[in-house]
């Protein structure tokens, strides 16, 4: 004798024949959505594990190690970030690079709102200047650093030449302590200045014209415009290149290494210059990984402290 079950008697998630029905489907569909978007993400996230992601961690276990890249390693817990956190040069590096930022920051933004702005105006030949400013992006920094190691060599350098045509005595550039890092900021503005240059041409461009119109209006002049509708309507861009002009200025290294190596007398030794310093000189790279973290947590905190404070200046509107 035959039980048919009815719809009230039959166990939720089961068909008239004992299987499961649409629960069972509805897995099937989540699993073969999330292996397509695996299969999409496969080509990036394999790249990204073995190249970013992996070494990050294998320096977080070197960092808790004392290795010289040769030997064995030994296990010294935190005994390197105790001996960098109490280490004078850690805290001078440090301070080098928070001089950088300063000094780079708001003349790299300001040099590319200034030619942003110009940019964005009528001007005859404004898409050949645009990539005559962009050109230096795209530019090796090591060639870069080399070009403006020579230009502002303090002898023979075409810098201090033009000075000495209009009686000004150049001073010593990346030659002399107090000189040395404005000499890289210098360079690192004209390389820079290009990238910042687009994102707030683009930003600019966003802006919709009938704002403009309503300031005239109003009565508004040149500077009223530029302080009450173009900055705040940029700040999404402004915001944008702030971050990430941050985040490369705490790891400037390049412009370092090539004009002055830290030099002279460690007046330009910024955090990754002594990273790399500790491990291919010193061979410590376990203090050197140790740096690494100590120096990501900053930017990680700065970056977060960052994000949560746009809600006050940025407009989104």
């Amino acid at each position: 004798m035959t039980s048919i079950l009815t719809r009230r008697d039959r166990p939720a998630g089961q068909s008239a024949s004992g299987t499961p029905s649409r629960t069972r489907g509805g897995r099937a569909r989540r699993l073969r959505y999330f292996a397509t978007v695996a299969a999409f993400l496969l080509p990036s996230a394999i790249p990204l594990l073995a190249f970013t992601i992996g070494p990050m961690f294998a320096a977080l276990w070197i960092s808790l190690t004392r290795w010289n890249l040769i030997g064995a390693m030994k296990w010294v817990g935190f005994d390197n970030y105790q001996a960098l956190l109490a280490d004078p040069a850690t805290t001078n590096a440090f301070l080098h690079t928070l001089y950088y930022i300063v000094g780079y920051l708001p003349l790299a933004y300001a040099a590319g709102l200034a030619a942003a702005l110009a940019l964005n105006a009528r001007i005859p030949g404004r898409a050949v200047l645009r990539g005559v400013y962009f050109l230096p992006v795209v530019t090796s920094w090591i060639v870069v650093a080399l070009v403006w190691r020579w230009l502002l060599n303090p002898d023979t350098g075409l810098v201090n030449w033009l000075l000495h045509l209009i009686g000004i005595a150049g001073p010593g550039w990346w030659t002399d302590p107090a000189w040395s890092m404005p000499s890289i900021i210098l360079a690192s503005v004209w390389k820079d200045l290009g990238f910042i240059m687009v994102i707030l041409l683009a930003g600019l461009q966003a802006i919709p014209q009938e704002l403009y119109e309503a300031a005239r209006v109003d009565g508004a002049g040149p500077w009223r415009r530029l302080f009450s509708v173009t900055l705040p309507m940029l700040s999404p861009s402004s915001f944008f290149v702030v971050v990430l002009s941050l985040i490369n200025g705490f790891q400037v290294f390049d412009q370092v290494y090539a004009m002055t190596g830290g030099g002279p007398n460690n007046s330009s030794q910024v955090v990754v210059q002594q990273i790399y310093d500790l491990t291919f000189r010193f061979g410590q790279a376990g203090m050197a990984s140790a740096l690494s973290w100590l120096l990501f947590a900053v930017i990680l905190v700065i970056t977060l402290v960052q994000i949560r404070l746009q809600k006050r200046w940025v407009n989104y509107a």
